[in-house]
């Protein structure tokens, strides 16, 4: 916690930079960064012997994967450059914790469920119902942290719209009793976490799709984090003040550090595959960050191409089931459908960061909408 050097001050001027949320959030990636450098080769050695057979590939008659020659669970590489950088330099609350358990958490449904593909040499892990279930039961773990805290549990409740200078909802519009309203709200922020979780994980199918789209979207959680975490800019920009969520900026830039390095070995041709234990545990933790800071629908908007993904293959399976056999998309989710139209990988991949990129300053652009 090299937040409270700032209390040696006295001592030495220069520690008063680690008040400063700006300076702690640019180490913070530095420091991620820097970590995962020095640990990725040798995690990937690790890796080398746990290798999955890829469904996608399969499905498209293709080799999977270079023959499954790449070694998976490369959420792991994240996690040990992200976590060690977030604990270093966040300042500890409730809503860093949450997050932070969302992150593990849900990673670790993810990483039962590919060892269980690399222990079995099959696509197949652990049961949708019970990957479901474990998903669930980490975002309500995470809601049970932040009301840990008195000081969040009505804040909890409230739900804003990107364009609205004011709640949707919260425990004080509805006029209904706050249990009531803390129910519904942790219904919202479990929908929520287990779709982005999930939104993310089938966005992950080709080398560098799903980790170039998490850094723009986390970029653009981390700004608005940081906005509402700071009673100035929060009552210009009429966004919901949420005292400590500035440190959720932290959080974000750790795991952009992380990111990065990942997709330096993630880029085409893949050195490393991400697997369930980043996509499922990336995934929760943006979805959790979005809902804490007050800004779900935000969350929706940035990260449109993991929503865009996730929708494609809804629309893939309803309309499956009501014609009897006919697919509305030549393959599921939607980054397979280019391929099969005979677009490279690499163009599919390159296209989808540029819409990620764009939805994100859409998502920034909201904040004057109001």
């Amino acid at each position: 916690m090299l937040y409270y050097l700032h209390h040696l001050e006295s001592i030495w001027g220069p520690f008063r930079l680690f008040e400063y949320l700006s300076v702690r959030a640019l180490l913070a990636g530095f420091t991620a960064l820097l970590i995962g450098m020095i640990y990725s080769r040798r995690i990937i050695k690790a890796l080398a012997v746990l290798r999955q057979p890829e469904r996608s590939a399969q499905l498209m008659g293709e080799l999977a994967k270079e023959g499954g020659k790449v070694p998976t669970m490369g959420g792991l590489l994240i996690a040990v450059a992200v976590i060690p950088s977030i604990l270093l330099w966040a300042q500890p609350n409730v809503l860093v914790l949450a997050t932070l358990f969302c992150l593990v958490g849900m990673g670790g449904v993810g990483l039962w469920d590919d060892w269980l593909k690399v222990k079995h040499k099959s696509a197949d892990g652990i049961a949708g119902r019970t990957k479901l279930l474990g998903q669930v039961l980490v975002a309500l773990g995470a809601i049970l942290i932040v009301l840990c805290d008195a000081s969040y549990r009505s804040s909890l409740c409230e739900i804003w719209l990107p364009i609205f200078n004011g709640p949707l909802w919260s425990a004080d519009s509805l006029g209904l009793p706050f249990g009531i309203c803390l129910i519904i709200a942790s219904l919202f922020i479990i929908l929520v976490c287990v779709g982005s979780s999930n939104a993310v994980n089938l966005t992950d199918g080709l080398d560098g799709l799903a980790i170039g789209c998490v850094i723009t979207t986390t970029f653009i959680l981390g700004v608005v984090a940081y906005l509402v975490g700071n009673h100035i800019f929060a009552s210009y920009l009429r966004i919901s003040y949420v005292p400590g969520a500035g440190e959720l900026a932290i959080f974000a830039s750790a795991l952009i550090g992380g990111s990065l390095v990942f997709l330096w070995h993630n880029a085409a041709p893949a050195e490393l595959y991400m697997g369930d234990v980043g996509a499922l545990g990336i995934g929760g933790a943006l979805g959790s960050m979005a809902c804490l800071i007050h800004q779900p629908f935000l969350l929706a908007i940035a990260g449109g191409v993991f929503v865009v993904e996730a929708i494609s293959v809804m629309l893939q399976v309803a309309y499956f089931k009501r014609t009897g056999g006919q697919r509305l998309f030549l393959m599921t989710p939607i980054h397979h459908h280019f391929q099969k139209l005979g677009m490279a990988s690499t163009k599919v991949v390159t296209r989808f960061w540029i819409l990620s990129f764009l939805c994100g300053l859409l998502g920034l652009l909201t904040l004057k909408l109001r």
